[in-house]
């Protein structure tokens, strides 16, 4: 158990798999080293949360990883995720932002929401579809129980970017080229929120 904003909650490091067994924590790193290339390239700064994928280094824990970056100037920080829903045809990406919530999220709440919606925005203009089950399926979800947003002192927004359990979306998020979508589409909202 860690803190995660005024309550603990369990670590939580590894995250689900596709039902191949391909991991979260795999499908995250991918992605998050493109979206990286492509932001460095832009002229950007880019600091990550781990520098590796190795099975004994995935984490770090939901605090750290919230508290990860306060200490630099940063603009924003984006949270690179699958889903692991069971529901029978759930599929398509979510992105969840704080809700207004004294002392966690007050300072960060309006900025967070719009870079939420500009990352839906950029994530639909590259062709994703948004989630059939989960947040009313409007792709938005405004949540007040993750550490990861609530430790923030950026914008912050974290991204479901499909749900691994899904075949479809699983197909997409194994292949390379899935993946510089998801990365495409996550550097758009970048670009998108910084104007």
């Amino acid at each position: 158990m860690v803190p995660a904003g005024g309550f603990e909650k369990p670590c939580n490091t590894t995250g689900t798999a596709t039902n191949g067994g391909y991991p979260e924590a795999t499908f995250a790193w991918r992605v998050a080293r493109l979206l990286r290339h492509r932001l460095v390239s832009l002229g950007a700064t880019v600091q990550m949360t781990r520098h590796s994928n190795r099975e004994d280094r995935w984490g770090p824990c939901v605090d750290v990883r919230g508290r990860d970056g306060n200490s630099l100037p940063a603009d924003l920080k984006i949270s690179i995720h699958g889903d692991g829903s069971n529901v029978a045809g759930a599929r398509g990406f979510h992105v969840i932002a704080p809700t207004d919530r004294r002392p966690w999220t007050h300072d960060i709440y309006r900025p967070s929401r719009r870079l939420a919606l500009d990352t839906r925005a950029a994530l639909e203009r590259v062709g994703l579809r948004v989630a059939n089950y989960v947040a009313g399926g409007d792709g938005l979800d405004f949540r007040s129980d993750l550490g990861t947003i609530n430790l923030s002192n950026m914008p912050t927004v974290m991204v479901e970017l499909g749900n691994m359990r899904n075949p479809m979306d699983a197909r997409r998020m194994t292949t390379r080229a899935g993946r510089a979508t998801y990365a495409r589409g996550l550097a758009l909202a970048v670009r998108r929120f910084l104007g």
